[in-house]
C-alpha cells in the first residue's frame, strides 16, 4: 500500500508537469461540455507529500527527468490521457485505464490551491469588512464563516469518498441512481481514483433527445433524490451544478440513469432543523398561510417571513398565498422576482443574516436545482410538488413514531401515514388521468366539468 501511495505521489507530479498546470482560463463553449462526461463521482485519499508535489514542477516535456515520471504512470496504468477532461479551481481530472483493463478517472487537486485558499478566504474577509464599513446595510460576513467551514472539507477528499459511499448506500433504494465506484487503494487526501461513468449534463436536451432521455423522467427523479436527501435523511449534496450531475443510459440495462458526481460538500441537517423545514414546504404547498407563518419564525425569519417564503420559493407573495402547488408560474412573475430581488437586498441580507447556517446551503441547493428545472421547462410541475409531499409525511410519520410510547400510538401513525401516502397516490393517477389521451377524447365529448371535477389533496 505504501509503495503504491508513493507511486500516486509521483504521479501528481507527473499529471501537473505534463499537463502545464492544466486550468481553463477562458469562456468554456457550453456545446463542447462533452468534456465533463466522464465519472469523476466521488473518493478519497491520505496526505501527498508537499515535497514529491513541488519537486518537479518545472519538469519539461523530452527530459531525463520527464521520461524517469512517466515510467511511473506506466506502472500504475496501461494508459493515461494527459489532457484532463475537465478542470477547474481545486483539480482536475483525468482519464485513465488500469492494468485489469477497467477505465478510472482520476481527480488530482491542483498543488498550491492549499495554501491559495487561505490566503483567499483572509483577502475576502478583509474586503467584505470594508464593504460593511462603507455599507452597513450590507451584512455578508456570513461568507466568510461559511467557506473557512467548508472549504477544508472540499480539499480533503478522504471526507468526499465518504460522503459519496454513504449518499450511494442511503439512496440504493433509487434504481436510477449512479454514485461511481471509489477505488480507495489508489487514492490519497489530494487524489482521487473512480469508477468512469460517462454520460450527458442534466441540463444538455440535445443529449437527452439524441439518446433517447425522457426530460420529465429526469427532472421528477432529480426531484425525487433531493426530497429523499433534505427531507427524509437530512444528508444533503449541495453542489448540483450540471456538471455534477449527468444523465445517460446504463450499458448493461438500458434504463435512464442519474450520475451524481462531486461530493465534497454535503449539509447535514439538524433534526429539529429538518422537521421544521419539512412543516414549512407542507404549509408552502397547501397555501396554509398559519403555518408558513409558524415555520418561517421557527427558522429564524421572524418577522421577514413573507420575504424568506418568497425567497425560499422563488414565488411572488400571491403565488405564495394561493399555494405553490395550484399557481403555474409566469413569465410576469419571473420579472417582479428579480426587480424585487434588487429592491429588497438589505432585508435579504438582514435575512440571511438571520437563519440558521444550515439554510444557506440548502437555498444555493434548490437555485441549482430550480435552474435545472427551467432549462429542462419542468419548473413548478405536479410531480414534484407530489414527491416532495410524500416525503415529508413519510419524515413526520418516522419522527412521530420514534417518539411513541406504545404499540397502539405507532399502529396509529403508521396507518395514518398509509392512508396519506394513498391519497397522494389516487392524486397523481387523477393527474395522470387527466392527461391522457382518453381524457382529451372525453373532454371534447363533454362539458369540462363532467370530467374533471375540482380534486385536491395537498
Amino acid at each position: 500500500m505504501a509503495a503504491r501511495l508513493l507511486k500516486l505521489s509521483s504521479l501528481a507530479t507527473a499529471v501537473f508537469a505534463s499537463s502545464g498546470f492544466y486550468l481553463y482560463n477562458k469562456q468554456l463553449d457550453l456545446s463542447d461540455l462533452s468534456v465533463v462526461r466522464f465519472g469523476r463521482a466521488a473518493a478519497t485519499t491520505v496526505v501527498i507529500s508537499y515535497d514529491y508535489l513541488t519537486a518537479f514542477r518545472h519538469v519539461e516535456r523530452g527530459t531525463e527527468e520527464y521520461s524517469t515520471l512517466k515510467s511511473k504512470l506506466s506502472e500504475l496504468f496501461v494508459s493515461f490521457e494527459e489532457k484532463p477532461q475537465g478542470a477547474a479551481s481545486l483539480a482536475q481530472v483525468h482519464k485513465a485505464v488500469l492494468h485489469d483493463g477497467r477505465t478510472v478517472a482520476l481527480k488530482i487537486q491542483h498543488p498550491k490551491v492549499q495554501t491559495q485558499s487561505s490566503k483567499d478566504i483572509m483577502v475576502m474577509e478583509v474586503l467584505l469588512k470594508a464593504v460593511h464599513w462603507l455599507f452597513p446595510d450590507f451584512a455578508f460576513m456570513w461568507l466568510v464563516e461559511e467557506a473557512k467551514k467548508n472549504m477544508p472539507l472540499e480539499l480533503d477528499f478522504l471526507n468526499e469518498g465518504h460522503n459519496a459511499e454513504k449518499v450511494a448506500s442511503m439512496l440504493a433504494h433509487f434504481p436510477f441512481l449512479k454514485v461511481p465506484t471509489i477505488h480507495w487503494d489508489l487514492s490519497t487526501k489530494r487524489i482521487l481514483t473512480m469508477e468512469f461513468t460517462e454520460g450527458g449534463q442534466v441540463n444538455d436536451k440535445n443529449y437527452m433527445k439524441k439518446h433517447g432521455i425522457n426530460v420529465n423522467e429526469i427532472s421528477e427523479n432529480l426531484g425525487k433524490l433531493y426530497s429523499e436527501m433534505i427531507f427524509v435523511h437530512g444528508f444533503v449534496h449541495c453542489d448540483p451544478h450540471p456538471g455534477n450531475v449527468l444523465v445517460r443510459k446504463c450499458p448493461q440495462s438500458k434504463k435512464t440513469e442519474i450520475v451524481l458526481l462531486d461530493h465534497g460538500l454535503y449539509q447535514a441537517l439538524q433534526p429539529d432543523f429538518r422537521l421544521n423545514y419539512c412543516r414549512l414546504w407542507m404549509s408552502l404547498i397547501k397555501g396554509d398561510m398559519s403555518g408558513v407563518e409558524r415555520y418561517s419564525r421557527r427558522l429564524g425569519a421572524g418577522d421577514l417571513y413573507p420575504l424568506f417564503a418568497c425567497v425560499l420559493t422563488a414565488r411572488s407573495w400571491d403565488a405564495v398565498n394561493a399555494g405553490i402547488s395550484s399557481v403555474p408560474v409566469t413569465h410576469a412573475e419571473d420579472v417582479e422576482i428579480r426587480t424585487n430581488a434588487a429592491l429588497y437586498l438589505p432585508q435579504i441580507s438582514d435575512l440571511l443574516n438571520r437563519v440558521p447556517r444550515q439554510m444557506l446551503l440548502l437555498l444555493k441547493t434548490n437555485d441549482l436545482l430550480r435552474g435545472i428545472e427551467t432549462t429542462l421547462q419542468t419548473r413548478a410541475a405536479s410531480s414534484s410538488f407530489i414527491n416532495m409531499s410524500r416525503c415529508c409525511i413519510r419524515a413526520m410519520a418516522r419522527h412521530k413514531r420514534s417518539r411513541a410510547q406504545s404499540g397502539r400510538r405507532r399502529l396509529q401513525i403508521a396507518l395514518t401515514e398509509s392512508l396519506s401516502l394513498w391519497k397522494l397516490s389516487v392524486y397523481e393517477l387523477f393527474l395522470w388521468v387527466r392527461g391522457s389521451v382518453l381524457a382529451r377524447w372525453l373532454a371534447a365529448l363533454l362539458p369540462v366539468s363532467w370530467v374533471f371535477p375540482g380534486a385536491s389533496v395537498l
